[in-house]
């Protein structure tokens, strides 16, 4: 009897510490919206099959205040890969292509920097980041929104990206594989990335409300929808959308919290529909869901993880000894979060519109601690504070810069001057780069990237800020010429001022030549 009782009691803490309570979670999700100045934010959270929580708080666009609800359509940007994968994994079903197939066999232009590794690169290779380019490389050809280049040319221009890593050695988070292993999915099944993905997984998973792309949505007439926003000298305002739908296959998706749960609970059920259809082997899950190449964890960490890496499609992790299924997804203006524990039949989706990851963080660990058994460990708090501390550090370099370049201003005799520089760079993959003067400022512009677009003020003598005109971009550049023996350049490199830049404004990849 008694041992029946002390059973029945560790059962009843066990359920007791399994949730967290509805209100506590309401006032955490408040709360993270005022200390990261966060406009609008949606939580679903999926247990055992079932949806126990699914909210939209805060506005979902600052310029209409309309309300944010679990059915308003956020982009999930990276997320977008996972689907991009099991579209894949689809094709491999259907006996029309092999993940160890080589890319040139679906694209035959298909090249590389490196002769070898354009022969041997896989689907694979494309869809676990190990294919040698770096971090964001080659990011610059759709980022930000508003470039000239098609996914042929993305396709096309990737030979002239000069690897950071040896074929298939490092991990280096990468998106333009992911647009060519999209373009091998529409060479293979003749429909276009968007289309797969709707008709193929979206409608038979029962994602009613998501779309392929933003145009897509935007052409449906979705009213309820995010507009992005992003911090501007530290207040969050609104901004453009921000995605090319050349890279849809790498991050186009739109879809709400509702949506994103059945995507959960489907994946979480052996990757099948609610009417029993099963849309991929389990040979191929396998695939999806195994560690296809490694990257170090921390000796101490949050939550004793002993292994990390990539699969196809989704980052892995063990958190307390259970295995974690996750992403995230940036755009300019929106950040998201999902992230699947398997075995305990658990899926927690987040998303944003602001480009805080603090704020999704603070949500998804919260949660995911009551689930394991982990007492309140007050995210919120640390969180908050890291940030504040980290921003206070980003702005403190950002001011240190730019007084020395108006310290400069006053050095006429050392400054650039226009003979020098002005004319058009040209890049291999990006493009040309136009400098030009009227006498009294100099203005850099990016042909196959119009938005990107600014003044370049003076640094050192042969250095200069690109400070652009849309100062949500947060990504203020070095401009270091070259100079022949005659004082005129002819070459340039650029580099961010500050790490706070995403990584997708990938400047220090380019190799800037002067043609006239």
């Amino acid at each position: 009897m008694k041992r029946n009782l002390s059973m029945l009691l560790v059962f009843l803490s066990i359920i007791c510490f399994s949730q967290i309570e509805e209100k506590k979670l309401d006032e955490l999700i408040q709360n993270t919206l005022k200390t990261f100045d966060v406009p609008g934010i949606s939580v679903g959270i999926i247990k055992d099959g079932k949806s126990i929580y699914s909210k939209g708080f805060g506005v979902r666009s600052m310029n209409t205040k309309q309300a944010m609800d679990d059915n308003t359509l956020v982009g999930i940007a990276s997320n977008s890969k996972g689907f991009t994968a099991v579209a894949l994994a689809i094709l491999a079903d259907e006996g029309k292509l092999k993940f160890d197939d080589k890319v040139t066999q679906y694209i035959p232009e298909f090249q590389m920097y490196d002769p070898y590794v354009s022969q041997q690169v896989t689907i694979k290779d494309l869809s676990t980041h190990r294919a040698g380019l770096g971090l964001g490389q080659g990011d610059l050809m759709f980022f930000p929104e508003g470039g000239s280049s098609s996914v042929n040319d993305i396709v096309h221009n990737v030979r002239y990206l000069k690897p950071k890593n040896s074929f298939r050695s490092t991990l280096d988070y990468n998106n333009v594989m992911f647009i060519v292993a999209g373009e091998v999915i529409h060479r293979v099944s003749g429909l276009s990335w968007a289309d797969f993905i709707e008709q193929k997984i979206m409608k038979p998973v029962g994602m009613n409300s998501s779309f392929g792309s933003y145009n897509r949505a935007k052409a449906a007439n979705v009213s309820n929808i995010i507009e992005a926003h992003a911090p501007v000298d530290g207040k969050a305002v609104p901004v453009p959308h921000d995605w090319n739908e050349t890279a849809n296959a790498a991050g186009g998706i739109i879809s709400n919290v509702k949506d994103m749960t059945i995507w959960a609970e489907f994946l979480m059920n052996g990757f099948t529909t609610k009417d029993g259809k099963k849309l991929v082997s389990d040979k191929q899950i396998q695939q999806l869901w195994n560690l296809q190449i490694s990257t170090p964890v921390a000796l101490k960490n949050p939550y004793d993880s002993n292994f990390g890496g990539y699969g196809l499609g989704w980052f892995l992790t063990d958190v307390k000894g259970h295995k974690q299924v996750y992403h995230t997804g940036g755009l300019i203006g929106t950040v998201t979060q999902f992230t699947l524990i398997p075995d305990l039949k658990l899926g927690i989706v987040v998303l944003t519109n602001q480009q805080s990851g603090a704020a999704f963080s603070t949500i998804t660990n919260t949660v995911k601690d009551s689930y394991l058994g982990i007492a309140d460990r007050n995210w919120l708090k640390t969180y908050g504070e890291r940030m504040t501390k980290v921003n206070a550090d980003y702005e403190k370099g950002k001011k240190e810069i730019f007084a020395k370049s108006e310290t400069f201003k006053k050095d006429k005799n050392n400054q650039i001057k226009a003979e020098q520089i002005v004319g058009t760079y040209n890049d291999p993959w990006f493009g040309d780069v136009v400098i030009s003067s009227d006498g009294k400022t100099f203005r850099i512009f990016c042909k196959n990237s119009p938005r990107l677009k600014g003044e370049l003020l003076p640094f050192s003598p042969n250095v200069m800020i690109a400070k652009w005109d849309d100062r949500s971009y947060d990504a203020d550049a070095f401009i270091n010429f070259n100079m022949d023996e005659n004082g005129k350049a002819v070459s340039a490199k650029m580099k961010p001022i500050s790490d706070v830049t995403d990584f997708s404004f990938d400047f220090e990849d380019l190799d800037l030549t002067k043609k006239d």
